[in-house]
């Protein structure tokens, strides 16, 4: 083995599955309002806070909590930032892409849920890959295809029944299987991608350029700070509007006047 994923020991697992579980959960309840308003402008606003959630918080700020374990001992590892940018756009624009199939129409359309998870599935892949192309180290990092194969299969599966999930998601129970289970998608699938790392290290080569991790994960986490805010302030809004007594004013039928 010539690199680690865990260095900084497994409680790092946890908090970026729970990471990918905050922002999952809370931008399928964004796709939720998506389908149940009758409105175009506001379905495409919701539809557009869900990819920001899910594609930006979910996928992108849990891979790099999961990448503070990557470690070449001994040798240093740097991120292009231009590329690190660049996984975040792909990753929010195609999960946006999955998410208008599937939520541009009130009614359920297995087709939809079908077509909507694998460009969700595929989302994350190309985040993770396009993450890993940021990576810099002392040689090079090739792939095993049979994991590579494995890690899309698991995320389109499991994207597709977190958004089959969503048709019931008034309900609590569902609500919370959707963000466990797409939060299980995207750190199985990041993981995966992981195991079939193969990298050829040279001890002899020039350190690699690009920025430490910890260089700019403050920006990130303030970044996703401000990404779940308006999400976050939408849906509960929108749930206590939706929750809010309706007032009936009663007009009797007749009225009597002496």
């Amino acid at each position: 083995m010539n690199h680690e994923d865990f260095a900084m020991g497994n409680w790092l697992v946890v908090l970026a599955y729970l990471t990918s579980v905050v922002g999952c959960a809370l931008g399928l309840a964004c796709t939720l309002q998506a389908r149940s308003t009758d409105s175009p402008r506001a379905r495409l606003t919701w539809l557009v806070l869900a990819a920001v959630s899910i594609g930006g918080v979910g996928i992108w700020v849990m891979h790099f909590i999961a990448m503070l374990g990557f470690s070449t001992p001994g040798m240093p590892v740097r991120y292009d930032i231009l590329r690190t940018a660049l996984s975040a756009i792909l990753s929010v624009a195609a999960v946006f892409c999955g998410l208008l199939v599937f939520g541009v129409r009130n009614r359920f359309a297995w087709r939809r849920l079908l077509l909507g998870g694998l460009l969700t599935g595929l989302a994350v892949a190309v985040m993770h890959y396009t993450g890993m192309w940021a990576v810099q180290v002392k040689g090079v990092i090739g792939y095993d295809p049979t994991l590579v194969a494995l890690s899309v299969i698991i995320a389109v599966v499991a994207a597709t029944a977190a958004l089959w999930f969503t048709v019931g998601l008034d309900k609590l129970l569902p609500r919370l299987a959707a963000g466990l289970v797409m939060g299980a998608a995207v750190t199985g699938m990041h993981y995966t991608g992981m195991a079939a790392v193969r990298l050829h290290l040279d001890p002899g080569a020039p350190d690699p350029s690009g920025t430490e991790v910890f260089s700019f994960l403050f920006p990130v986490f303030v970044l996703a700070a401000l990404a779940m805010a308006v999400p976050i302030c939408a849906v509960l809004m929108a749930t206590s509007s939706s929750e809010a007594p309706r007032h009936t004013t009663v007009v009797p039928s007749e009225l009597s006047s002496k």
